[in-house]
């Protein structure tokens, strides 16, 4: 149904998916189940369909600065580094179709963290289930593209910290541990098994599902009784229009898009938004804070000689440590990459090497959590992001850079990874001194593009909470967000599984899916 409005044409539906990213894509099949459930997806980015560009997941890493990225930057970082690019992905299947599908199921304890923060219905035995229903391909890197000195890294690895080999972190919960990753992915061909892929490919001729692709929402508008169902866009052609959602809006564009969206559209800190002209319809002072991330480190050496070739995306392997043996999770990753990361050790005046490898320090839980918001009510202009990364006043994360910077060289040094190292490019072996570890790993700190928690749920009386445990926009009715900035905490592990947990869940939430008898039991 179309109808003509201040806004240009207006098109109806019964669902509005705003943003076909990893949760839009679960949304927007699940929902289309239903023959008689018109869904559409906005989405600002391109189609993947038949580009390997997209398709081929050893890609990847040309994907970032590409047409295929938002591209957001940061304020000035006084004990961080203020140089990294915030890759978002703009492209069907969102980060699903941009980053390394490094897929982990969350740990028990992440959502017994979501609980204790007010999110009743988020623990363990109600999540967990979910991994039953995704569509999405998940597999233990395949032995083909296990590289001789990424199974050479786990080896030494587990020598130098005596955690176990781990054939498969998704078989059960782990507390520590080194082996090699599950992605979401094809070995055949290395193909993506992203949530566009795995969800969305298979339907996309469904006569109720409409994808406008290239089309950017910018406004969030009530109708004619005041209630918020539409959303203001701008198609490929540059031309205005509306998109009315008779049941629901499904804010889905990430932990940047969304709560950008939202203050556009006058929810959010109200002092904020009435000094930029936005008139406020709702004070939601927790819009675009608790912005959340995993932050890392990176050392580097220089090998003998190329590596061999195979790969499923030259960051195949990793490590967990538990620096407190009685702690039930890791508080200490890496990813070992088989090529060397150098974008922000070359910045810093470190030679690149022609061969070369890396360990990246992670800090799987950070303390230190940032906000975001927005320069002005222009809709075109790059909201403010401030990480505020390595300022937890207990110094938890830059001592988590350090432990790690030490750990990785003792890896370095151990049989028979050894063997295949040059020398330490970065930061070299005459930095010792914990001062100077941690000058150097601050600087040179990068991000894992893991932003979370800007539109946290919460309980009730949680003033800071933008939405609810049924993931309802707070005091609106008819809008949900479902996507990473819901997280009131970070999972310890690469979130992307959790963002397909939460999408599937969202659907019983909804009324959609075979678990929705189970949701008035979360009301």
């Amino acid at each position: 149904m179309a109808s003509t409005t201040p806004h240009g044409p207006e098109t109806s539906y019964d669902y509005v998916i705003v943003g076909g990213g990893t949760a839009g894509c679960v949304l927007a099949a699940r929902l289309s189940e239903d023959p008689d459930c018109r869904v559409c997806v906005i989405e600002g980015g391109p189609s993947d369909v038949g580009d390997d560009r997209i398709l081929r997941l050893r890609n990847w890493i040309n994907l970032l600065g590409s047409e295929f990225d938002y591209g957001y930057t940061t304020v000035e970082q006084p004990r961080g580094n203020s140089h990294i690019l915030h890759s978002r992905a703009r492209v069907l299947g969102g980060c699903s179709s941009h980053n390394t599908l490094i897929s982990f199921m969350p740990l028990p304890q992440d959502l017994d963290d979501w609980v204790a923060r007010g999110c009743v219905g988020w623990d363990p035995q109600t999540v967990l289930p979910y991994r039953d229903r995704l569509r999405t391909h998940i597999v233990p890197v395949a032995e083909a593209d296990r590289n001789p000195i990424a199974r050479d890294f786990v080896t030494a690895a587990a020598r130098a910290t005596g955690v176990p080999v781990v054939e498969d972190f998704n078989a059960e919960p782990f507390a520590d541990g080194t082996g090699f990753f599950s992605l979401a992915y094809q070995p055949e061909g290395n193909l993506r098994s992203s949530a566009s892929v795995a969800y969305l490919h298979p339907v996309l001729d469904r006569p109720n599902l409409t994808l406008r692709l290239e089309t950017w929402a910018h406004r969030l508008l009530t109708d004619e009784a005041g209630r918020l169902t539409r959303v203001a866009v701008r198609g490929p052609d540059g031309m205005p229009a509306a998109v009315r959602a008779e049941r629901e809006l499904l804010l889905c564009a990430g932990a940047v898009d969304t709560p950008r969206l939202l203050m556009l559209s006058g929810f959010g800190p109200a002092d904020q938004l009435r000094a930029l002209g936005i008139e406020v319809r709702a004070d939601l002072p927790g819009v675009g804070e608790n912005l959340l991330d995993h932050p890392e480190s990176v050392i580097v050496w220089e090998t003998a000689g190329p590596l061999p070739p195979n790969s499923a995306m030259d960051s195949d392997a990793g490590l967990f440590l538990r620096r407190e043996p009685d702690q039930p999770r890791p508080d200490l990753m890496f990813h070992f990459y088989q090529v060397p990361f150098t974008v922000n050790t070359e910045r810093l005046g470190y030679p690149v090497p022609e061969h070369g490898v890396c360990m990246t320090p992670n800090v799987p839980r950070a303390r230190s959590t940032g906000r975001m918001w927005l320069r002005s009510s222009n809709p075109a202009e790059h909201p403010a992001l401030d990480f505020r990364y390595f300022t937890d006043p207990e110094g938890h994360d830059e001592r988590t850079i350090v432990d790690g910077l030490r750990v990785a060289r003792e890896i370095a040094a151990t049989d028979p990874l050894r063997d295949w190292l040059v020398r330490e490019v970065a930061p070299g072996p005459d930095v010792t001194s914990d001062a100077a570890l941690s000058e150097y790993g601050r600087r040179a700190a990068h991000t894992v593009y893991h932003p979370a928690g800007t539109c946290r749920m919460g309980a009730p009386d949680d003033p800071m909470a933008v939405c609810d445990p049924q993931l309802r926009l707070r005091g609106v009715d008819g809008v949900r967000i479902v996507d990473a900035s819901v997280f009131p905490s970070m999972p310890t592990i690469n979130p992307m599984v959790t963002v397909l947990l939460v999408a599937e869940r969202a659907v019983d939430l909804l009324g959609g899916g075979p678990g929705a008898a189970g949701r008035e039991a979360d009301r």
